[in-house]
């Protein structure tokens, strides 16, 4: 279980992004963050992660105090991030990197499932280097996919996984997020836009002006999300991933 108790974080000038955020997200379940861009929802994953440190508030997964704990010693207690803006890492192939996130070795039969989920090809991507060679597109797949590998992972984070992904991809992504859902060991916490996202969550959390404007089972929030999309005055995206 996830909890944040009164997190707040501010620029090094002072400029307050979150304020007082208040969160409880039960193992198990899948919540998607939304909101208007600008509203701090990436702040708030990047806080979560360890990559930015809370002004005040604390974090607990599980029941244990992870506030002062950095990415790296949280990742080993279980929490996966997934860059919005993924990274390169020259010298390393897909393989490698998978292995890494696996902590095993991997099969050809392991990597082609695991990159699957992500509408990419084992056999022409396994010996690909991990550098600026590949689209923004690609990179941003194999990094989902490095969070998917993961086998000790109880948190899952995802900034704005849609992000450079084809239509035929995010269904398959979709179709992940729903395996993962399934999983009644492992939390999952979104950031999307995106409507066909929402409609998978257990938990919708809308994340405005630095505060919980509301959050709720997915019943109770996406009807009056879409009634506001409807009206102009929410940030939801269709396109052609909806339709």
């Amino acid at each position: 279980m996830l909890v944040l108790e009164h997190l707040a974080w501010k620029l090094p000038d002072g400029e307050p992004i979150l304020k007082d955020i208040t969160l409880t997200l039960p193992t198990g379940k899948l919540a998607v963050v939304t909101g208007p861009n600008g509203g701090g929802k990436t702040s708030l994953a990047k806080l979560i992660a360890g990559l930015e440190t809370p002004s005040s508030g604390r974090i607990y997964l599980d029941g244990e105090d992870m506030t002062d704990l950095n990415i790296t010693q949280r990742a080993k207690k279980g929490v996966a991030y997934a860059f919005q803006q993924p990274v390169h890492f020259k010298g390393l192939t897909v393989r490698d990197l998978l292995e890494l996130a696996a902590g095993e070795k991997l099969s050809d039969e392991a990597l082609c499932a695991i990159l699957g989920q992500v509408g990419l090809c084992a056999q022409d991507y396994k010996n690909r280097q991990v550098d600026a060679s590949l689209s923004g597109g690609e990179s941003k797949r194999i990094e989902i996919a490095t969070v998917l590998a993961r086998k000790n992972a109880g948190l899952l984070i995802f900034d704005e996984p849609e992000a450079g992904i084809d239509l035929w991809s995010f269904s398959g992504l979709i179709d992940a997020f729903q395996r993962i859902k399934n999983q009644s060991a492992v939390s999952a916490l979104i950031i999307s836009h995106q409507e066909r996202i929402l409609q998978i969550a257990d938990e919708i959390i809308v994340i405005a002006d630095g505060a919980v404007r509301v959050a709720g089972p997915r019943e109770e929030v996406l009807p009056t999300l879409l009634k506001e999309e409807k009206n102009g005055r929410c940030p939801l995206e269709r396109g052609s991933f909806y339709e």
